[in-house]
């Protein structure tokens, strides 16, 4: 499974963006996806994922009420959309995929990462 993120950019504080996640495989095999971020010098956080099943969401503390995750079985894309930008969501994104458990909450539960892509908010 390959999986390619793009949308990434420079944003003002309390702007909008839309990342999105291309898999090289029909989503409907695998059993959650999710994105995480990362700053330079800090462990990589989860942010939100979806059960591919039931389509059940979860979010981090962090990005709660302003992110939402949605997924697009059609075009076997991920999105993020990234609403009410702050400073502290500047981080490189990484689009997530697991076919060994259905929340892809933790980094131990990950079998296929993004390369990533860059979301600057100043």
């Amino acid at each position: 499974v390959q999986l390619v993120e793009s949308g990434g950019g420079l944003v003002r504080p309390g702007g909008s963006l839309r990342l999105s996640c291309a898999a090289s495989v029909d989503i409907s095999t695998i059993r959650c996806m999710g994105w995480f971020r990362q700053v330079s010098g800090k462990e990589r956080e989860d942010i939100a994922s979806i059960n591919i099943d039931d389509k059940n969401t979860r979010y981090g503390a962090p990005v709660k009420g302003r992110f939402t995750i949605v997924e697009d079985h059609g075009n076997n894309t991920l999105y993020l959309q990234m609403n009410s930008l702050k400073p502290d969501d500047t981080a490189t994104y990484y689009c997530a995929a697991s076919n060994s458990y259905s929340v892809c909450s933790a980094i131990r539960y990950i079998n296929y990462w993004g390369q990533g892509t860059q979301v600057t908010v100043s």
